[in-house]
């Protein structure tokens, strides 16, 4: 009798244990459950990649280039979010790159800059794609030093890109005027040098955060307005115990006004996220990526549908694809 009472304990204290650490993966450090839902959607056609570079027009993501270990690649593909489907479209027309800067601007897609292997060179050719025609069109050369890991984004008139590496790491930032075919450099950034950052929009506000410099994790918060082209200065993300935001080769979306970083890395591959609400500047746990975690992942990301495709977990190329409902209860039924 003595043994079967030993034995159920036991059962029932390894029962509580799975239980526990069920709950505690699931949980904030307060103890509830996180909001936050991910859904497998169409896995990528094709070479398993990171460092890819990816640009979003309407409900339609595109993806360029990107490196899987041993190649570098120039093909390029778009993926529809209505239809769930994977196409591929006319190849990139520069050499095979990772690590390049994106922007749009109105319906045309901009890819450049990056670092190919082969070759061992930081790059700085451009190049503009016409959605509505399927073709590339070389722009000027990026106007700054050849670089990778660098930052870009887009307004309806003009694109910008700033940071990254070119054997150092920057913090300057151009302008581009796709009229003129011309870039300029603009001032205003006081923020820290950095490569690998991330930024995410949200109505004509963008958000410059995290990146890594000389093997510090950034910790300053930037916001850039696109109408005044103003920097303003926010509270580093670690200033409320919220070092946890901390990363570099993350991604970064917006969905409904509320900005996010996710997966990355911080002394190996992330999968956690947080969410920024700038109502109140605070930030947020949410469920973290349910696949592998992963770093160099690229997002497509409309202000409304916010999908992480790619990436790399150590040596492990990925190809996977997931869409991301911030204010959803988790279901690992649906993946």
């Amino acid at each position: 009798m003595k043994t079967n009472n030993n034995r159920l304990r036991l059962s029932i204290f390894l029962t509580g244990l799975v239980l526990l650490t069920f709950f505690n993966c699931n949980s904030d450090d307060d103890g509830d459950e996180l909001d936050g839902n991910w859904v497998k959607v169409s896995t990528f056609n094709e070479e398993a990649r990171s460092s890819a570079s990816a640009f979003t027009v309407g409900n339609v993501g595109y993806m360029a280039t990107g490196y899987d270990g041993d190649d570098y690649y120039n093909d390029f593909w778009s993926y529809d979010f209505d239809t769930n489907s994977w196409q591929q479209l006319s190849d990139f027309p520069g050499i095979a790159r990772s690590s390049a800067t994106t922007f749009t601007i109105g319906t045309d897609g901009y890819v450049g800059t990056g670092y190919n292997g082969d070759s061992n060179e930081e790059l700085a050719d451009f190049y503009k794609f016409n959605t509505l025609t399927n073709s590339w069109t070389q722009i000027a050369d990026f106007a700054g030093t050849a670089r990778y890991g660098a930052v870009g984004f887009g307004s309806d008139n003009y694109g910008y890109v700033g940071t990254g590496y070119d054997g150092s790491d920057k913090k300057d930032f151009w302008k581009y005027n796709p009229i003129a075919d011309t870039w300029e450099e603009i001032f205003g950034f006081g923020g820290d040098k950095r490569r690998e950052g991330t930024t995410f929009t949200i109505d004509n506000e963008v958000y410059l955060a995290t990146g890594v410099s000389n093997g510090i994790y950034e910790e300053d918060f930037w916001k850039f307005n696109l109408d005044t082209e103003e920097w303003t200065v926010l509270e580093d993300i670690d200033e409320d115990d919220d070092d946890y935001v901390l990363r570099s080769s993350a991604v970064g979306f917006s969905i409904n006004g509320k900005g996010y970083v996710a997966c990355g890395e911080y002394s190996g591959s992330l999968g956690t996220v947080y969410e920024y609400n700038p109502l109140n500047e605070s930030w947020e746990e949410k469920t973290e990526f349910e696949l592998y975690a992963r770093r160099d992942a690229i997002t497509f990301n409309n202000g409304e549908r916010a999908f992480v495709s790619l990436g790399r977990s150590g040596t492990l190329y990925l190809d996977d694809q997931m869409e991301f409902f911030p204010d959803a209860e988790q279901d690992d039924d649906d993946n």
